[in-house]
């Protein structure tokens, strides 16, 4: 019992501590955000604790926490919703019940979680998806793919691109009554990292190029190369995602080693023969100047690590990656980042590279909007911000899907 109190009581201290860390000025609804950020730097802490004592793995407790907001899919007085399979990937369908003189829009929607955590089960996964097939009348289809660290690169973008395959055949676009012409790809944080990559190669894929006409993607993450640009040095606390957890999740995608979130840490994670990629990625021409503000630009380190990652070469990890000739293929596009999130400048410099390759792009800034906000829109942690940053989604799918 002692053992217990104590470990309470030294949970409470931390919690008092992290919730009056200062937040940015002009975060809407702070001591929600607060709080919120405050229970996920107390788990992280309390994971790396158990992590380091053998017990559980550190993202294995956040997965086990966010499966208790996991629901059992029902159907409502708008949409049909079913769990099923496309090519054994499990997928959460959902059928807008009113009837449709015309073929219907889709959106394949790919949920968020570092790679490790997550479904579109989460409560509010599947608000937003049937929000989006109710107020589009479409056809939505949620991927659960497989995760990390069970599961590592490449399988959960290899579960993505064979449910998107599977959807896109004549036969099973006519089955849900879909137009083939309307057709999204889209995704938040890591699930947008996925959707970005999904589109690029579908896009070089002669059988099914012409029928993705847009692609959304919601505070994405999309290069592990640079991993010291303004916005990770800006919020390398947060609020929500930090730097240190982003980069253990991050790099539990990819391998259990532990040398190598040290080295990312640092930015010296990239192997030789890598230096040619770096001005795919290079804020200091990239970035719009505004968010450089004062910083240095210092290319990353190549060759420090013992153990060689060739996979950081990889667009299919970090789809900025991709050749100019590549993006010019790209479909309409539609991305938002958020000021105060680490990722933020991988969103702007992919807005940069579609324009400079004269992809049609729109984009929403939000100055007060942090990384995660979709996923805190129901209650306990029901945030405006999560709610502003869907209804920007939904309408501009309306008006260009």
């Amino acid at each position: 019992m002692g053992f217990k109190t104590l470990c309470f009581g030294l949970t409470l201290i931390l919690f008092a501590y992290y919730i009056y860390t200062p937040l940015p000025e002009n975060i809407e609804e702070p001591w929600k955000v607060g709080v919120i950020d405050a229970l996920i730097k107390t788990t992280s802490l309390t994971a790396t604790l158990l992590e380091n004592m053998g017990l559980i793995g550190y993202a294995e407790l956040f997965s086990v926490l966010l499966k208790l907001d996991q629901i059992v899919l029902i159907s409502d007085e708008n949409v049909t919703v079913m769990d099923t399979k496309f090519t054994d990937v499990p997928v959460c369908l959902y059928l807008p019940k009113k009837k449709s003189e015309s073929q219907r829009r889709a959106v394949i929607f790919i949920h968020g979680g570092a790679f490790v955590m997550g479904s579109c089960r989460q409560t509010a996964y599947d608000l937003l998806n049937r929000w989006t097939a109710n107020k589009l009348g479409a056809v939505v289809v949620g991927i659960d793919y497989r995760l990390a660290p069970q599961y590592q690169f490449p399988v959960p973008l290899e579960d993505v691109i064979s449910v998107v395959r599977f959807f896109l055949q004549d036969n099973i676009l006519a089955k849900y009554g879909v137009d083939p012409s309307r057709i999204c790809i889209s995704g938040d944080s890591s699930g947008g990292t996925l959707a970005a990559k999904v589109t690029q190669l579908v896009q070089n894929d002669p059988e099914f190029k012409n029928k993705i006409k847009a692609q959304a993607l919601i505070y994405p993450g999309l290069q592990g190369v640079d991993v010291l640009m303004p916005s990770h040095r800006q919020n390398e606390h947060g609020p929500i995602l930090s730097r240190d957890m982003a980069i253990k999740m991050g790099c539990l995608y990819l391998t259990k080693d532990k040398a190598l979130p040290q080295a990312v840490r640092e930015n010296q994670h990239m192997p030789h023969g890598s230096r040619h990629l770096f001005k795919l990625v290079n804020w200091s021409t990239l970035l719009p100047e505004k968010y450089r503000r004062n910083h240095i630009y210092t290319e990353p380190i190549i060759g420090k690590l013992n153990s060689s990652y060739p996979v950081f070469l990889d667009s299919r990890l970090s789809p900025l990656l991709a050749t100019d000739s590549q993006l010019e293929k790209l479909p309409l596009t539609y991305i938002i980042t958020c000021e105060h999130d680490i990722l933020r400048d991988d969103g702007l410099i992919y807005v940069s590279r579609l324009r400079n390759a004269a992809v049609n792009v729109s984009h929403d800034h939000i100055e007060d909007g942090i990384h995660g906000a979709l996923f805190f829109m129901t209650t306990p942690f029901y945030l405006r911000v999560g709610i502003r940053i869907s209804d920007k989604y939904i309408n501009w799918l309306e008006e260009n899907l």
